[in-house]
């Protein structure tokens, strides 16, 4: 469902992705991991078609980035970090909108939208009562997330999609995202909450430095490195472990 070979992005003389190469197969929940400028938020812009790598291929649901562009857009998915929206749409004006750029006929739309409300456990005036810019965090996230998945999309890319929901909400995203991973959807999860990542995925992908680092089941990957944690793991792979003594030793400072 998703395939890289070589993928390469630079920013003039920076190199954001350094030749990444993996396969991802349909129904799979594959966690996305690295430490902050990793490359993991470029990547996943390369892969919705939005930002053009510099070299190397992929294709997404069986579309060439390159060539077919606007189809990769289509088969996709895309919860950013940013959370960013129409500040001057209420919920509903802004789910609408995306709904029409989708091609889905307004009364489909509408059930969805509703379906997808009865889920975060909202009511309709939710949606229409105020503008986005007015919307809590949490709120933001629930309404960027129904607009992913709103068009039914074979392949899902989320980018901290806990950030801003409250702990009842963060459950019923996990159980919904096993769920559609169940029912044959790809799902690329990119977190910095390693426990989380380690419960629901059943694939990690580690990268540093615009590099694959580690590929394989959380489990088999903490066991082969004698990790005990996926946390532990990751630190020890991305220098994590001289950033805990240097806080340590910052710590100290204020004992003087």
């Amino acid at each position: 469902m998703i395939h890289l070979q070589n993928l390469v992005k630079r920013f003039g003389a920076q190199m954001a992705v350094a030749g990444l190469s993996f396969d991802i197969p349909a129904g799979q929940i594959v966690g996305f991991l690295g430490p902050n400028g990793a490359g993991k938020t470029t990547t996943l812009k390369m892969l919705t078609g939005m930002l053009t790598p510099t070299s190397g291929t992929a294709t997404v649901a069986g579309f060439d980035l390159a060539t077919d562009t606007l189809e990769v857009k289509r088969q996709t998915g895309f919860v950013p970090d940013s959370g960013a929206v129409y500040e001057s749409l209420t919920g509903l004006e802004y789910l609408e909108m995306v709904a029409a750029l989708y091609g889905i006929p307004e009364a489909a739309a509408r059930e969805r939208i509703r379906q997808f409300l009865a889920f975060f456990d909202l009511s309709f005036e939710t949606l229409t009562d105020k503008l986005l810019g007015a919307y809590s965090k949490g709120m933001r996230r629930k309404v960027v997330i129904t607009a992913a998945l709103l068009h039914n999309p074979p392949v899902v890319f989320f980018d901290e999609p806990l950030d801003g929901l409250d702990a009842n909400a963060a459950v019923g995203f996990k159980a919904l995202i096993q769920t559609l991973a169940r029912e044959g959807k790809t799902i690329v999860y990119s977190s910095h909450i390693l426990d989380v990542v380690e419960k629901v995925c059943e694939r990690v992908l580690i990268i540093d430095q615009g590099r694959l680092l580690l590929d394989g089941r959380p489990d088999e990957l903490v066991a082969s490195h004698q990790a005990g944690t996926l946390e532990k793991l990751f630190t020890r792979l991305t220098g994590g472990a001289e950033i805990e003594r240097r806080a340590e030793d910052f710590a100290k400072t204020f004992r003087l």
